[in-house]
């Protein structure tokens, strides 16, 4: 996409970089990509530290995640093999040009995170809903993110004492609550309050590592079956066909790494719209493959019976499986801080924004509010996780919301992005580009209204 004359909002400034900018500036930076500040001009001029391979690399370990777990119940929403496939496909076209679209408005703009470029491009009122959004989205996910904790304590602790699953355990320290409550004071509130997260990098590498461990087992168990695993049925077309739009906030909320890929798109030695599109093209297909595999041979070993969770529908005590639910259980305790960091810092960002004051003025109380923040932000999600043990009712509603991510908030930078070339004549291209920007606003619309009217009148209401 070619850039017209006029830059995009110059003059914006509510974000300028600091040394003192803290975690604001830092906004859903991965932990594994080093940014130099925007304001030493190198935008363009190669002094980024990511390869182009190590971006794909990037990109997929930010898609790739505990959402693969749900992949196989899509895949029984969507009707089958076939249509799951076929979403997936016909997403993933407006998956990577989102990703495409960011980085052009990104370069455009010369901003450098996904809520910079919305408020540049697109002005306050989208600024303000983007960050609003990020912070429900990073919200639900910690919530989600303690419900497989749980789930996957579960099974553990039922092979562990040896227990009928069907019966439970009256054991106090085999309580759901409490093994989820102990496990998150213990190990996921300590991560949660330091004000940067690069700590989290190498543990973060672990968990991928977990992630593709998960899928290599979901695969072997459906090739090599245990006796015991027979499907009830296998699905062959949806059961209504207003059922495949249930699969989307799934597909949805896995694909997205859209908020991340900004600031990786701008760690890159050469940080051009051409090498960026060769970059996640390669990173969808690899995480296509994985969703892909995964949900198709967790779908056919179970059938319509599949859980939200597919590792729920395996025995307690499957070894391999054990020790995948172990991994997820890792994923999980290394990825909550980092979600957390995420929407704390945009919830900072709109209180520094809402006093008017900057964030050098207001560092002697930045520590007092940052642990306020953590302990209730981390005690309201534990509180809903406790009482909201179905995976699948969380994803369907913040799977909504990455919908916005990943078609309205793209579409709308490039309609504005567009509109504010300066050019005498609009050329066939100009009108194709805005008409698809139009196109993904109003499938993005759609899909996070109906997943979301769907989650408040059948899932939550249930």
């Amino acid at each position: 996409m070619a850039q017209g004359t006029g830059s995009i909002n110059s003059d914006y400034k509510d974000w300028e970089w600091s040394d003192d900018a803290g975690e604001r500036a830092r906004l859903l930076q991965s932990p594994s990509v080093e940014m130099v500040p925007k304001n030493s001009e190198s935008q363009g001029n190669g002094l980024g530290t990511t390869s182009a391979l190590g971006a794909v690399f990037i990109v997929v370990n930010a898609a790739l995640g505990a959402g693969l777990l749900n992949f196989p119940a899509a895949f029984s929403m969507a009707g089958g093999v076939a249509a799951g496939i076929a979403l997936q496909m016909c997403m993933l076209i407006f998956i990577i040009g989102g990703l495409v679209i960011l980085a052009y408005c990104s370069q455009a703009s010369n901003e450098r995170t996904y809520q910079e470029v919305v408020w540049a491009v697109c002005g306050k009122v989208p600024g303000v809903l983007c960050e609003v959004a990020i912070a429900v989205y990073t919200f639900g996910t910690c919530i989600a993110f303690l419900i497989i904790i749980g789930d996957q304590e579960d099974k553990i602790i039922a092979a562990l004492v040896k227990e009928p699953e069907e019966v439970g355990s009256s054991r106090w320290y085999t309580d759901r609550k409490f093994t989820i409550s102990i496990t998150a004071f213990l190990l996921i509130l300590p991560l949660s309050i330091p004000k940067e997260i690069g700590f989290q990098k190498y543990a973060s590498s672990l968990s991928v590592i977990g992630t593709w461990y998960v899928t290599a087992v979901i695969i072997i168990k459906y090739i090599w079956p245990d006796k015991e695993l027979v499907p009830v049925e296998i699905p062959t077309s949806p059961s209504t066909w207003t059922a495949v739009f249930n699969a989307m906030p799934t597909i949805c909320f896995g694909f997205q790494c859209h908020v991340s890929s900004v600031p990786v798109f701008n760690s890159m030695k050469q940080p051009e719209v051409k090498t960026w599109g060769a970059v996640v093209t390669a990173a969808m297909v690899i995480a296509l493959f994985v969703y892909t595999g995964t949900g198709i041979c967790g779908f056919l070993t179970f059938g319509a019976s599949v859980e939200q969770d597919v590792l729920m529908s395996y025995p307690s005590n499957d070894i391999p499986v054990a020790l995948a639910r172990a991994f997820i259980i890792l994923c999980v305790l290394t990825s909550y801080p980092i979600l957390h960091f995420c929407g704390r810092a945009v919830l900072e960002g709109l209180w520094l924004r809402y006093t008017g004051i900057t964030v050098e003025e207001d560092v002697v109380r930045e520590r007092r509010r940052r642990l306020l923040q953590t302990i209730s932000w981390f005690l309201l999600t534990l509180l809903l996780a406790l009482f909201i043990p179905d995976i699948g009712k969380v994803i369907s509603v913040i799977g909504g919301l990455a919908a916005c991510f990943i078609f309205v908030f793209p579409g709308l930078c490039l309609i504005q992005a567009k509109l504010s070339e300066i050019q005498e004549t609009r050329a066939i291209s100009w009108w194709a580009q805005v008409s698809y920007g139009v196109f993904m606003v109003t499938l993005g619309a759609f899909i996070f209204g109906q997943t979301t009217a769907n989650a408040i009148f059948v899932d939550l209401t249930a």
